[in-house]
């Protein structure tokens, strides 16, 4: 027999040209059989489903198929047949059979039963071959493809942003430098303070937490930009929704206000989540059955519904209400506070019973280069919020406003030195302009329903932890 060129298994399962020799490759999920007969159930990633490889023992003698079990890597060519089996239309009788791998059962981890996800992140380099995590990591790629096909389509530039920085935009004390001293013998000055001049950049030097400042530059030059790629964040967070590396979208918009920039935001999010719904059907399906049987619905009402826009005092507002009628919270809510979770969670689960976009936060609790408004109290920020998870984008528009952008960094401890080069476009043809920024995890949460972000990257990066 030649060598046949491989059918993956997604494109074999959709024929149904019964008879034709075909060559399947992949690992074995489960063997099952009987003295006469083995049913192989087949998967190579591509599809959430498997194939059936029905081998006969007597074809092939049992000690070959020994070998052959869970784990087990294998290439089969043999006739595409139509299956008289429940739930997939077609099946592989094998003519051949060649054993590219084994998985000793005394040993692999991945045996046929049910394992807690907490369990599959300690093999997480083992994990894309469950169910699960295939689905998972399948829909990962989509989204991001939906991401880009979004924003080519609308005209928008993907720009590169640095991910090495001198510069800090949200505020510091929550970055990992990068350094190439020797820690173990610091030059000091005489003030005390290391001496950066010998460092590779001369300075010091971090990871971003953002491509938003730099995205901001490309915008006012070519009109409509977006970023999209990994930031970083050392703050000591060990939730189920904070990672120390994870990715951002950061679309950036001359001459849009808040507005525009809300409707940007809630028409993005809808064509992701629509993405996910129809190009997804299959592993969004069997994570629904699994995990979380109300996310079709969920995504379904996301596409469905327009998001409801209120400012951060209604918000508030409401939130007083809830506790007066004898809601609990964990934590206070007072105008000028912060809202957790839970509080976002509640105007969106319970209260309006929608995705909620909060516009105009205090200017205290938001970052320096947000817009402020004629109160001299908020700022054009805006949070959309989302069932389950909170907080899913942030954005505003940006002070355009040279000498209002200036003063509002001093007030909040940004050196002129770090951002000379920020504020200059405010001094050489200032235009409005709004951005925000999407953690793709976050979306992914939403997206597959998954409780713990640790869960919908591949190698989570999170405090005492990176593994593999």
């Amino acid at each position: 027999m030649g060598k046949m060129v491989r059918t993956v298994i997604a494109d074999a399962l959709r024929r149904s040209d019964f008879g034709a020799e075909i060559n399947v490759k992949g690992w074995v999920r489960t063997k099952r059989g009987n003295k006469n007969v083995s049913f192989i159930a087949l998967n190579d990633g591509s599809t959430i489903n498997n194939i059936q490889v029905v081998a006969d023992i007597e074809k092939f003698g049992d000690d070959y198929l020994k070998p052959i079990t869970t784990g087990a890597c294998i290439s089969v060519t043999g006739t595409l047949v139509e299956s008289p089996a429940q739930g997939q239309s077609v099946e592989v009788h094998a003519e051949a059979i060649e054993i590219y791998g084994t998985a000793d059962p005394a040993t692999y981890p991945l045996q046929k039963k049910g394992h807690t996800l907490e369990f599959l992140r300690e093999i997480a380099h083992l994990r894309p071959r469950t169910n699960t995590f295939g689905a998972i990591f399948r829909i990962r790629h989509n989204m991001a493809m939906a991401i880009h096909t979004y924003f080519h389509e609308r005209g928008y530039f993907y720009f590169h942003t640095p991910l090495i920085t001198a510069s800090d935009c949200e505020g510091a004390g929550q970055m990992f430098q990068v350094t190439t001293l020797n820690l173990y013998d610091l030059k000091k000055g005489e003030d005390g303070k290391i001496d950066y001049s010998d460092d590779f950049f001369g300075k010091q030097a971090s990871l971003t937490v953002s491509g938003q400042l730099e995205g901001e530059l490309a915008a006012l030059s070519l009109g409509k930009i977006y970023t999209f790629g990994p930031t970083f964040r050392a703050e000591n967070s060990n939730t189920p929704r904070h990672l120390a590396e994870f990715w951002m979208i950061e679309p950036e918009v001359a001459f849009n206000e808040i507005e525009e920039n809300m409707d940007l935001a809630q028409d993005f999010i809808q064509y992701c989540v629509r993405w996910a719904l129809e190009k997804c059907q299959d592993d969004v399906a069997f994570l629904c059955k699994m995990y979380d049987n109300e996310l079709i619905d969920r995504l379904k009402f996301v596409v469905d519904n327009d998001f409801k826009r209120l400012t951060y005092t209604e918000g508030i507002e409401i939130l007083k209400e809830a506790i007066a009628q004898g809601k609990k919270f964990e934590f206070p809510v007072d105008w000028g506070t912060d809202l957790q979770s839970e509080h976002e969670r509640y105007l969106v689960e319970e209260h309006f019973k929608r995705p909620v976009i909060l516009t105009d936060y205090p200017k205290e609790i938001k970052s320096f280069y947000m817009k402020q408004n004629e109160d001299g109290k908020t700022v054009r920020a805006m949070d959309v919020l989302f069932p389950k998870i909170g907080e899913i984008i942030g954005g505003s528009q940006r002070e355009e406003d040279y000498e209002k952008l200036k003063t509002r960094a001093k007030e909040m401890g940004v050196p002129d030195k770090d951002i000379w080069w920020y504020l200059d476009t405010r001094r050489f043809g200032t235009a409005p302009h709004s951005g925000f920024g999407l953690g793709f995890e976050r979306l992914m949460l939403f997206v597959t329903g998954m409780q713990n972000i640790r869960d919908v990257i591949p190698f989570p990066r999170t405090p005492k932890n990176a593994e593999f």
